[in-house]
């Protein structure tokens, strides 16, 4: 995701990861996706190198999330002396959260649902998270009070309403499932992931669906055809992702997107289809069911590339996304 400020970022790397690899600079990743070079046991040291200086710290990422998690001591997957270590409040799986009902609560009604009337609402939104302003993959913004509640699906009457709005379109056969995350899990840690749930929703063949997001939210999607998403060996998606990155505080309320198949490929699983753009058609990012073609995206190929996916100045955002993309 190219980004206005010059800054560094790794992949991939949570407690369970023994290599990070450096994203280069002008790339903010929506989402870090873990790199498993080597398996690493509970306790055992994890090192990496961030803007040419090196952190270490203890791994304590056993695996799967858990259903529900709370925080209590001082524990974190990251070096205390750069993570916040706030305590997790509502922390859901996909296996027992329901598919959403849309928020239609905000005045008004959109004469088009990609109108930007100037004054947004947060109806429906929970309460903000502070952001710790951190660098790197360890920045957390907004993820919703309680966590997740940055992301709601909304009804095309009201969508304009909103400051950042994804339209969710494009699925041909089948229904689809749709789940979305927060980079930084209910659990403080980089784990969004890894069987944490947002929101869930189904689209079904023709039919139309929107979501809007807070200020600040760091995350991302994946779809699959079925009614649920596909997983790696450790628990983490592993279908085609669309990340976002709405109005980043510490980047200057800049706005970024892309479309990832790097956790899909490196668990050697199908790529599906999926192309987002703006709502004028610009900044897209897309790749082709199977990956038979792709521009502007990233495959397992792209994991160290810099300037990938599409970058808007700060204001509103209005995006579609094409599920199920064959070209």
């Amino acid at each position: 995701m190219y980004l206005k400020n010059s800054i560094l970022l790794l992949t991939a790397l949570t407690a369970g990861s023994a290599v990070a690899r450096t994203h280069g600079h002008e790339r903010r990743h929506a989402a870090a996706h873990k790199a498993h070079e080597e398996k690493r046991d509970l306790g055992d040291m994890v090192t990496v190198t961030m803007d040419g200086k090196v952190v270490s710290w203890a791994n304590d990422w056993a695996g799967a999330a858990a259903a529900t998690t709370t925080t209590t001591d001082d524990s974190v997957s990251a070096p205390t002396a750069v993570v916040e270590a706030a305590a997790a409040t509502s922390a859901t799986t996909t296996d027992n959260i329901p598919s959403a009902t849309p928020v239609s609560s905000a005045s008004g009604t959109c004469s088009s649902w990609d109108d930007t009337p100037g004054d947004y609402s947060r109806e429906g939104f929970g309460e903000k998270t502070i952001a710790n302003l951190l660098e790197y993959i360890f920045y957390k913004g907004n993820v919703g009070t309680p966590w997740g509640s940055n992301i709601i699906q909304v009804t095309e009457e009201k969508a304009c309403q909103y400051k950042h709005v994804v339209r969710f379109e494009g699925v041909q056969s089948d229904a689809w499932t749709v789940v979305f995350w927060n980079k930084i899990g209910p659990d403080d840690k980089l784990t969004g992931w890894y069987g944490y749930s947002a929101l869930k929703i189904t689209l079904n063949p023709g039919e139309v669906k929107y979501v809007a997001f807070d200020d600040d939210t760091q995350g991302a999607w994946g779809a699959a055809k079925g009614d649920s998403l596909p997983t790696d060996e450790y628990g983490g998606y592993s279908c085609t992702w669309g990340e976002i990155d709405f109005s980043n505080v510490g980047n200057d309320d800049w706005s970024g997107w892309d479309v990832s198949a790097i956790q899909a490929q490196s668990a050697n699983q199908d790529v599906q289809g999926m192309k987002i753009c703006d709502s004028n058609n610009s900044g897209c990012s897309y790749i082709t069911n199977l990956a038979t073609k792709m521009d502007n995206a990233y495959s397992a190929l792209e994991k160290g590339v810099d300037g990938i996916g599409g970058r808007q100045a700060p204001g509103p955002v209005r995006l579609i996304t094409h599920l199920d993309y064959s070209g």
